[in-house]
């Protein structure tokens, strides 16, 4: 009797709680779901299952820099864990922590939708062609979403359950990563990353609104960290290259523009040729002379 009475309650409660309730009803109590969301830095570099080259090239930096910022798109064509809000978010804040630095020129926030047809270095050196940068700032993630249902789950079978019954519990684990490449030497000049694991309990009705706020501070914290450890990285690698140990050759912009000229618009002219041009007057004088 009170498993039949059990079950009438379940039936009637169904429409009140919605479709959710007719899945717990037939897993109860041991649902299980997990969702990941990811756009891997590797995949989308190295698409069809190419290879990484075992040793790259030394990139050649022109400072103040010119960077261009954008999130790579989701992996497999997949839904982006985060809306673009968010998206839009941490990279302004990204774009706000590094934009005073001395070496860099300036910072450009690129739309995915720029990566998503062209993946690989072709597509990032065509960007690189666009808009006329030197780098490309890669942020990438993963997230995992873990959602178990424990014993309490069987008063989801009510619409007070439902509602009162904290019988579903998240595990969210997220990692972020920024990573610098140099297009035309397909070089990875600088990378750090961050994550986040958060856990929590809540009932049917509230469960993918709690989990959306889950996520979506799971990557905010997950940011932080990653804008903390790429600090201290830009910071080492200064100090590398103050010490001539970077793997980096680093050039001012200005003084390359000098030594090559200026591309004929009214440059300086290298020390070579005036010491040139002033033989050639001295030796002119001393015929006219004689």
């Amino acid at each position: 009797m009170k498993l039949r009475t059990m079950l009438v309650l379940a039936l009637a409660a169904i429409p009140l709680t919605g479709c959710a309730a007719l899945d717990h009803l037939f897993c109860a109590p041991d649902c299980r779901s997990e969702t990941h969301q990811s756009s891997s830095l590797v995949n989308f570099l190295y698409p069809n299952g190419k290879a990484p080259p075992r040793e790259d090239p030394i990139p050649e930096l022109r400072v103040p820099l010119r960077v261009a910022l954008a999130f790579l798109p989701a992996q497999d064509g997949g839904a982006s864990g985060l809306d673009a809000a968010h998206r839009e978010e941490l990279m302004a804040r990204i774009h706000q922590r590094f934009a005073d630095r001395k070496f860099i020129g300036s910072i450009t926030e690129i739309p995915d939708y720029y990566l998503k047809a062209n993946r690989g270095f072709e597509g990032l050196e065509g960007v690189q062609r666009l808009y006329n940068v030197d780098v490309m700032a890669l942020i990438s993630y993963d997230q995992v979403t873990h959602t178990d249902d424990n014993d309490w789950s069987l008063a989801y079978l009510t619409i007070v359950g439902a509602y009162a019954v904290k019988g579903s519990r998240h595990d969210i684990s997220t990692l972020v990563d920024l990573a610098v490449i140099d297009p035309a030497t397909h070089s990875l000049v600088l990378r750090a990353g961050g994550t986040d694991t958060r856990h929590g309990n809540t009932t049917l009705i509230e469960q993918q609104r709690e989990t959306r706020t889950a996520s979506a501070e799971g990557f905010a914290m997950a940011t932080n960290q990653t804008i903390e450890n790429f600090d201290v990285a830009l910071k080492k690698l200064e100090a590398d290259v103050k010490a001539g140990k970077a793997n980096v050759r680093v050039v001012n912009r200005s003084a390359a523009r000098v030594a090559g000229g200026g591309g004929g618009g009214g440059g300086a002219i290298d020390p070579f040729w005036l010491a040139a041009l002033g033989l050639l007057g001295a030796t002119l004088a001393i015929r006219r002379a004689t």
